[in-house]
């Protein structure tokens, strides 16, 4: 598998960011190897925290302190094609199911027991489905502004039409020229398919920038030196076709190949005892209600102190991190092993 490796230097001196890097290699499924780095700070009870797109582990630098502070363990990885893991250079290199392998190669490698998952974004997606097809390593679930899409309104005789259709809607639309331009596009889109201008515009657009989309969904509060953060991993165009290819691989397209793996975790949910907690934000368009349906459907989260973050987006581990990492321990000191 061709990949690039973003040069060390990038990620000297970065702001708030001083963790010393770990390696591990996982397999490319091609009979070769890819370097997979990840944070591995404190001692304790491991805390596994997964970031989504298109961030890196530079998304939990202000809470790593806080949970290790606590008497924590935490692992935060770069997936494949983000931070300062390696980046396969072809988009197809990119599946779900591959980024579910990859992590699970990781965790396997470092022997982790009893974790207690965090995901946000596709965090959530690819470190759900890794629970729910390997139950004996995880303890308890956070979620944070995430997912696990499996088009469970779509009946089966309806998924070529609906497909087809959403396709159709997705080809129509114009390509969002910056982050703004697709923000706007997105709040304007009443089809109930704005998700698409999202799609269209990390798949296609020149303007797609990883830094700018931090700093228009965070608010505006980076500061210029967290902002260049996030463009460290992304050097030029061909260290992005991760970045890119990522919300193109959400299966909300019915005939989508990862919905029938999904509707399995789902099953495994809905018989799922162990702890599991949501912890969202109330300003994110993004999975807005998707906490409504993992409590509502999966029993280890009934009796849960379920937490709504109160003017937080769609990155809340920026936004309130403090507020996020006393729900991650508060939760854990509730539900003990």
């Amino acid at each position: 598998m061709e990949y690039v490796r973003t040069p060390e230097d990038r990620f000297g001196n970065l702001v708030g960011y001083s963790f010393s890097p770990n390696y591990k290699d996982v397999s490319d499924f091609e009979g070769g190897s890819l370097r997979m780095h990840y944070v591995d700070e404190g001692n304790g009870e491991t805390i596994l925290c997964l970031h989504g797109q298109p961030s890196w582990s530079y998304l939990y630098r202000k809470m790593i302190p806080i949970l290790v502070g606590a008497g924590y363990r935490v692992v935060a990885p770069d997936l494949i094609g983000f931070g300062r893991s390696d980046k396969p250079t072809e988009r197809g290199s990119y599946t779900y199911a591959n980024h579910v392998a990859w992590l699970l190669n990781l965790i396997d490698s470092l022997n982790l027991i009893n974790v207690t998952l965090v995901g946000q974004d596709w965090g959530g997606l690819i470190g759900l489905r890794v629970a729910a097809e390997n139950s004996d390593v995880f303890a308890r679930i956070v979620t944070a502004n995430t997912g696990l899409p499996d088009a469970e309104k779509i009946t089966e005789e309806k998924i070529s039409e609906v497909s087809d259709s959403m396709r159709k809607y997705c080809e129509t639309l114009s390509i969002p020229e910056n982050t703004l331009k697709m923000a706007q596009a997105m709040a304007n889109d009443d089809s109930g398919m704005g998700f698409f201008h999202w799609v269209k515009h990390c798949s296609e657009s020149k303007g797609f920038s990883p830094e700018e989309v931090l700093s228009l969904t965070t608010g505006g509060i980076l500061q210029p030196a967290e902002k260049k953060a996030y463009g460290a991993p992304f050097p030029e165009e061909k260290f992005l076709a991760g970045a890119r290819q990522f919300p193109s691989l959400v299966p909300i397209i019915p005939d989508n190949i990862a919905v029938k793996s999904n509707r399995a975790a789902w099953a495994v949910f809905k018989n799922w005892t162990k702890p599991f907690l949501t912890a969202f934000s109330d300003s994110d368009p993004i999975t807005a209600g998707w906490h409504t349906r993992f409590q509502n459907e999966v029993p280890g989260a009934r009796r849960q102190s379920h937490v709504t973050i109160k003017g937080a987006g769609h990155f809340l581990q920026e936004q309130a991190p403090e507020e996020l990492s006393k729900a991650i321990i508060d939760f854990m000191k509730n539900n003990p092993l």
